[in-house]
């Protein structure tokens, strides 16, 4: 089983905490669904936001969905002038036997913009 790496984001409407969890519980449960994966194929989650989100953690949105186990991590995004505003970014670390170019990377809503490279 290799390590692998999935990126995602998702551009949030408003800094509140019930959105918040919903959009990232959304991330997340895309994430695995368009991996085939499940928690227990979870090692890590690194979570980064905008400085303009201040409403909750986003790990918090994982915690409700039963991620418990997994190290989860928040950090604060660079603040880049012109970069989109509120939102928040995963980066997960996965055991999985799908070679690196089949990893499917989320990018919701407007944040598919940021990397329409690898946006599916």
């Amino acid at each position: 089983m290799a390590v692998r790496a999935v990126r995602g984001a998702v551009q949030l409407e408003r800094d509140e905490a019930g959105h918040m969890d919903e959009q990232v519980g959304a991330l997340l449960t895309a994430v695995l669904e368009r991996n085939g994966l499940t928690a227990e194929d979870l090692i890590s989650i690194w979570f980064t936001a905008t400085p303009d989100l201040h409403s909750d953690f986003p790990a918090a949105a994982a915690r409700k969905l039963g991620i418990v186990d997994v190290p989860l991590i928040c950090a604060q995004e660079l603040d880049i002038e012109g970069a989109m505003p509120r939102v928040v970014r995963v980066l997960a670390h996965i055991e999985s036997d799908r070679p690196r170019a089949e990893i499917a990377h989320v990018y919701l809503g407007a944040a598919a913009a940021l990397r329409k490279d690898i946006a599916q």
